[in-house]
Order: C-alpha cells, then structure tokens, then sequence
C-alpha cells in the first residue's frame, strides 16, 4: 500500500511539474508585438483595440509605440524594431520605387486603417484670396503671393498619400509648378506654419483643425473633396513578421477590424477622441479631435463651419474600409509617374502581388464574415479623369500637362 501511494505522489508531483513547465514555456514563448503610429487621428483603430483590451481578446500581447515621423516608421519596420504600424497606405510603394527611401525594400500592406480625412490647410497670406474648395481661385492667389514671396507647400513624406493629395490637388488647381514642396513630420506642421516656413500643407487630422483653431491658417479643401472615400492609412508590416508570425499577423488583423466597427458607431466618437488627446497618443485639443472625428470642421478664417455626412473620416464602412486592394497600388504608382517621381513606368502588377498581402486579408475577412469586396475596378476621383487599371497608358496620357 505505502509502495501505490508513493507512486501515486509521484504521479501527481511529476504532472504538477509538467503543467508548471507548460506554462512557463507557453509565457516565455509569448511574443510581444510592436506596432508604431504617428499621433494622428486615424490611429485610432489600434488605440481602439488597445484601449477596448482586443488585442488581449485575440490572444497577443501588443505594445504601441509612439514614433516621431514617417521616415522613423519606415526605418523601423525595415530593421524589425516594428513589427508593424499605422501608416501612408502607399509608403510600402515609395519605399520600394526607391522614391522614399532604399529601391527594392519590402514593407507590407496588411489591411487598410480608414478612408477620407485629411485636409489642405493654407495659411493666412491665402484668406482673402480662395476659400473653402474654390479651387478655380488657387492659381492666381498663388501667383499673388508670389509676386512678394516664395511660395512653399509641406506634405509629410515623399510619395506618401499626403505629397500624392497634395500634388493632385495642385495640378487640378492649374498652380504653377515652381511652388517648393519640402517634407515636414504631422505634429510638427503648424510649429512650421506659425514661423511662415511654409504657405500651406497637406496632412492628416487634427493638424489641419489645430491650425484653424489657431488661426494660423484654414482648413481650403478636405482630401475626401479630392476623392470620396480614398484610401489613406494602413496596417503596414515587416517582412518578416507577415512570413513568420502569419497566425499572430491575423489576430492583430481581427483586434483592428474590431476596433474599426467600434469606431464606425458615431456614439463611440467622443470615447475614443478622449484616448486620442492624451499626451502618449496625439496630444492635441480634444475639441479639435472630436468634431472633426464627428465630421464638423471649423474651417478657420472666418469660412465658418463645414459639416460632413457620411464622407467623413471612415474606418470600417459595412466592410469596404480594411482590404488591401491592388487597384490602389496601381493608382498611386501611376500617379508616380504623372507627376515625374518616377521616369518610367513600373511593372504595377508585380509590385501590387509582392508588398499587397491580400490572400492574408482574405483568410481574415472569411473567418470574421466581413462581405467580399471586388478589386481591380475603375476609380472614379473628383477633380481628374476615371482611372482604369487596365488602361494606365491612357490615363497618362490624358492626364499629362
């Protein structure tokens, strides 16, 4: 009998130390992933799925992490100190054209963060001469100001969304071509409006509303005037991290398009502008933050108030908002070329199928029921000609001044 229940002990201390390896192993094995956002309000959807515990939810453990400017991010995700972040959907494009940063260097679009948001902000010197979406007044109020000034726009990375609305909308305007386009990080634009480094910029909110409530300058036209519903941030990742950690890629996917459908209810708004004015997120004026989240922008210089219905900053849409589409690539890359970023067209097809990780995004989209979305399609802008996918040698050529 003492001989069974020795045995017996034995058993038991032998399964108890086993269950104590196994979780021990299972929390050293547990990776910490680093996801980095610029203080914007369209990071909102990984605060979100911070701050609402997703992450945690789906099983990983997420830090996010606060980063300085765009080109910071790129380096980053690049060296593998980020495994991912929130980002210029077309960064991964720039990047690898060798526009913006080393040709041939491969970061990844996940998903896509939001649609619509950003504006073109100009700076008093414009007040009396164009006002809200008068686009047709841009041309000659520049030349006006040329007559006594140089006249410099900012964006906040070289062929990044906000250089591509900014060089859009300045070509639409018929603005003369030696305007200077120099780079500045987001939270650092109005510091540069103030000391008259520059006339205007194009960045993504709350900046732009900053500047307006500063009176500093004003709000001229919002990037969703330019294209309703166009694609700006995305989950951007490491190469490594979407080749090697597929299944944790995919439950940061899932906390995100939580997140995303969160955010979408309008009575969510005034919660999440709440996290977002805090000094380790976008530490900017909760006023600013929360209207123009809820789609009131107060266009500064006496312009008074533009109220947005239902092309206001997006994030989830009934679905349409998170996938990767290729057509986008297409329609960045081509706009490379139009604008002469790039001397000679690129293979889009082969660029698209390598930084896109749409199967991925597809895996994702079915295990959570999100409605397919078609790819590939014409995109219809608001100031240029539709642009085919299937016809680019056209649209440049119809679109070359």
């Amino acid at each position: 009998m003492k001989l069974i229940y020795k045995l017996k002990q034995a058993i038991t201390f032998t399964a108890l130390t086993a269950a104590i390896i196994t979780i021990t192993s299972s929390s050293a094995e547990a990776k910490k992933i680093k996801l980095g956002f610029i203080p914007l309000t369209d990071c909102a959807p990984l605060v979100a799925a911070k701050e609402l515990g997703l992450f945690a939810k789906y099983g990983v453990d997420v830090e996010l992490s606060k980063e300085a400017s765009w080109a910071n991010v790129r380096d980053k995700i690049l060296l593998g100190e980020l495994d991912g972040a929130h980002c210029l959907s077309s960064m991964p494009l720039s990047v690898y054209t060798g526009i913006g940063g080393k040709a041939g260097s491969e970061m990844k679009i996940a998903m896509m963060l939001n649609f619509n948001g950003q504006a073109i902000t100009l700076s008093k010197d414009f007040c009396s001469l164009v006002g809200y979406k008068e686009t047709n007044k841009v041309a000659p109020a520049v030349k006006k100001v040329q007559s006594r000034k140089e006249v410099t726009f900012a964006m906040t990375f070289p062929g990044g969304t906000h250089d591509i609305w900014l060089r859009y909308w300045l070509a639409a305007s018929g603005a003369p071509k030696n305007v200077g386009i120099i780079t500045i990080p987001p939270p650092q634009m109005v510091a540069n409006m103030r000391v008259d480094n520059m006339e205007g910029f194009c960045v993504g909110e709350p900046w732009g509303g900053v500047a307006a409530t500063q009176n500093i300058g004003f709000t001229h036209i919002a990037s969703q005037d330019l294209w309703s519903d166009h694609p700006e941030k995305a989950l951007v990742v490491n190469s490594n991290f979407a080749k090697n950690d597929k299944e944790d890629l995919k439950k940061v996917m899932k906390a995100i398009i939580e997140a995303q459908r969160w955010l979408d209810n309008l009575g969510n708004r005034k919660k999440a502008a709440q996290w977002l004015t805090k000094p380790y997120y976008v530490n900017a004026p909760l006023a600013v933050i929360e209207a123009r989240l809820l789609g009131s922008s107060d266009l500064g210089c006496d312009l008074g108030v533009q109220k947005y219905k239902g092309n206001y900053m997006v994030f989830y849409k009934n679905g349409t908002v998170p996938m990767p589409k290729k057509v986008y690539s297409y329609w960045f890359l081509a706009q490379y070329v139009r604008f002469g970023l790039l001397k000679s067209e690129p293979n889009y097809t082969q660029i698209a199928e390598r930084l896109t990780l749409d199967d991925l995004y597809a895996e994702v989209a079915k295990e959570m029921n999100i409605p397919a979305q078609a790819d590939m399609g014409i995109i219809k802008t608001n100031l240029d000609i539709p642009f085919d996918p299937k016809n680019i040698n056209d649209y440049l050529k119809r679109t070359k001044k």
